[in-house]
């Protein structure tokens, strides 16, 4: 039986790598593109080592095409955050299938 476990814990991470791309730099980079045309932050202001990045969904929609779900969560250099919802298509060759589709859930201001 342990042999069994240890068997099953030794796959598991390769079936996880299979089951969706991860491709969160594309929609990364349309968010800021998109807060910065939007007037939202200046992105010299951002400080991009502490962004936070969760998958929040990826649903399978043909052979190999997910659409994914990304929740983001900005810091700029003066304490403020952005947390910005994405969604857009991928593959495990590409991740720019679709546009990005950008949601500003949140805007904090450190005001202190």
């Amino acid at each position: 039986m342990k042999k069994y476990i240890i068997g099953l814990l030794a796959i598991m991470p390769l079936s996880v790598l299979a089951s969706s791309p991860d491709c969160h730099s594309w929609p990364m980079n349309m968010a800021e593109a998109w807060m910065k045309n939007a007037g939202i932050v200046d992105l010299a202001n951002l400080d991009e080592s502490k962004t936070e990045i969760k998958q929040l969904a990826s649903e399978k929609k043909g052979k190999d095409l997910y659409t994914q779900i990304y929740h983001f969560v900005f810091h700029d250099k003066s304490g403020g955050q952005y947390e910005v919802i994405t969604q857009s298509d991928a593959s495990s060759t590409e991740c720019s299938i679709s546009e990005v589709n950008s949601f500003l859930v949140t805007k904090k201001d450190l005001t202190h």
